[in-house]
């Protein structure tokens, strides 16, 4: 998801509403990449990991600058990170969110599918 650029929201009503009926009242976890300034990148990764909801970061090569994984116990508190508290943070020029489905293994250990 990007940062939103004027009044159009970064997501569709339709979306949100399909997302919060499937996500609702159940927690859902999230990888979030973070393309951000060069010379600011340390200091990102400082700032994001102090976030509670902020499992893990990674700084990574390629395309994408730095990886978070994020848990909530609703989606409206992802949407509420992702739209107000990451673009706060001073150096991050682009975000995409990818919601994670299915977990078959986390933390190390194998998960039912």
């Amino acid at each position: 998801m990007e940062k939103p650029t004027g009044p159009k929201p970064p997501v569709s009503r339709a979306v949100e509403s399909a997302f919060t009926k499937v996500w609702g009242e159940e927690h859902v976890v999230a990888l979030i990449a973070l393309k951000v300034e060069t010379s600011e990148a340390d200091a990102v990764a400082t700032e994001v990991a102090r976030f509670a909801e902020v499992d893990d970061v990674f700084l990574v090569t390629g395309d994408t600058d730095i990886f978070l994984k994020v848990r909530f116990p609703h989606y409206d508190e992802l949407k509420e990170f992702v739209l107000r508290r990451l673009p706060a943070v001073k150096g991050i020029r682009e975000t995409k969110t990818l919601l994670v489905v299915t977990a078959y293994k986390e933390g190390g250990e194998n998960r039912p599918a």
